[in-house]
């Protein structure tokens, strides 16, 4: 297992500036789907993010603090970053680069010597199939749901169709007081807390199906790919990327619904990597043209620009004291491949546009 400080060494070696053709990713690790894995493999993975859970945090302590841990410390950046992530233009940017840095932390310091795996969930709708998706298995994968709460306490969004909302009954993180040590919502002090999941069968057969991917893959812009809503227009009138999968996506995990701890839960980190697998799909189709295609808000809706501008490639990213700050050029591009970049992995599989 390495350290904390043996991260930050490999970090600062793949990230500390632009990086020229021949010294950028020559070996690419794969991400794979969850259910492509082998038992040990998913073993594997998991004992990684366990690892995260009890290996001490590099933020620096404040009073109150419930940042404990490695993984509190991508939670802790997370939550204080929520509203400058979130409904911008470098909101796909700035997910690439955090789920990025969580795959290196378990690689550098927790002895996991896969790549982060990616949960496809095309694969688990229509709605019928997703609870039994592999994903949830109380075996080899994170558990299923948490038993129904009437009301959903403390969630500030009405989800259609949820069935739980209470902490997870199986899987490697059942019973397990204290997993989450921050929120709800932007709270940053001690609060220990199970880990909850509300499943919502029907956004997942809705919103997450292989027709709304087709749909983003369809977009000729990014600024189509993402959505340009207006703030008051209703999330769900648009099939598109930004909706359906972006903010959508994570309502159907109790944590995952509450925008500020949405990675509390660990399935958070494969459900974006396979966002940024649609990202990356898309960007295949005109490869030359969407690897520096940029565009959307620096403020959060900011829309018709009244308070800033949008964001470009030298747009800075930080995500706190787990790796070196980086800007949306250095991570547009997930295997260098002759551009400035700071990534080093590929998918097995991409999605293609069908005729």
């Amino acid at each position: 297992m390495g350290s904390p400080k043996s991260w930050l060494a490999v970090a600062l070696l793949l990230v500390s500036g632009p990086l020229t053709s021949a010294a950028v990713c020559k070996t690419p690790i794969v991400r794979k789907e969850w259910r492509t894995l082998t038992t040990p493999e998913k073993s594997s993975y998991i004992a990684a993010v366990q690892c995260l859970l009890t290996t001490p945090s590099l933020t620096p302590p404040f009073p109150s603090s419930g940042v404990l841990s490695r993984y509190d410390d991508l939670l802790y950046t997370h939550i204080q970053q929520t509203f400058s992530i979130h409904y911008v233009g470098h909101f796909l940017a700035w997910h690439r680069f955090f789920v990025a840095t969580h795959e290196n932390m378990l690689r550098a310091e927790c002895g996991y010597t896969g790549a982060q795996p990616y949960w496809d969930w095309t694969l688990d709708t229509p709605s019928s199939q997703f609870t039994s998706s592999p994903i949830f298995d109380p075996v080899t994968g994170f558990g299923g749901n948490g038993p129904y709460v009437a009301g959903d306490p403390g969630n500030p969004f009405a989800v259609p169709g949820r069935t739980g909302g209470g902490c997870v009954t199986d899987g490697p993180f059942a019973g397990v007081e204290d997993f989450v040590h921050l929120g709800p919502a932007a709270s940053v002090t001690y609060n220990p807390q199970c880990l909850k999941r509300d499943f919502s069968p029907y956004f997942a057969g809705r919103y997450l199906g292989a027709n709304q991917t087709q749909a983003t893959l369809a977009q000729g812009t990014l600024g189509g790919l993402t959505g340009r809503w207006r703030a008051g227009r209703a999330l769900r009138r648009r099939g598109c990327m930004g909706v359906a999968i972006m903010e959508l996506g994570g309502l159907w995990v109790r944590q995952m619904g509450d925008l500020y701890v949405s990675p509390a839960d660990p399935i958070f980190f494969l459900h974006h990597a396979n966002l940024d697998r649609v990202w990356w799909s898309w960007q295949k189709l005109d490869l030359t043209v969407r690897l520096t295609d940029i565009s959307g808000p620096i403020v959060l809706m900011d829309y018709a620009n009244e308070h800033a501008g949008n964001v470009t490639l030298d747009f800075p990213l930080t995500v706190g004291p787990s790796a070196p700050d980086v800007t949306v050029g250095d991570v547009m591009n997930i295997a260098g491949c002759g551009h400035t970049g700071s990534l080093c992995y590929q998918y097995d599989h991409v999605y293609t546009l069908l005729a």
